[in-house]
């Protein structure tokens, strides 16, 4: 049984109502210039949310805490230092890279 303590939200992104596509749009946006280490709950009521959200925080590479106890529709993620760029228009593909010019 984990008893670490749950940690409290730096920031909450409200995705009521939002399927997650739109949800991770959302989410990026608002999390694009957040320090690593900051603790973001995101409330998602799309039923895909409970797989989406940590395979996009899988993807991404920021750390996918769990559902908040007691809240089947607030998710915890723990913002990574070394989380990969995704593309603003489309979160759930990576950032191109860029080809240093010669």
């Amino acid at each position: 049984m984990n008893t670490d303590p749950i940690p409290a939200a730096d920031i909450t992104v409200d995705g009521t109502g939002l399927l997650c596509v739109t949800l991770l749009l959302r989410l990026r946006k608002q999390i694009e210039n957040v320090p690593p280490g900051t603790v973001v709950h995101v409330i998602a009521t799309d039923p895909a949310a409970p797989l989406d959200l940590p395979a996009w925080c899988h993807m991404v590479g920021h750390d996918y805490l769990g559902p908040v106890p007691g809240d089947r529709s607030v998710y915890r993620i723990r913002l990574a230092a070394d989380a990969r760029s995704v593309r603003a228009d489309a979160p759930w593909h990576p950032a191109p890279t860029t080809v240093p010019q010669e």
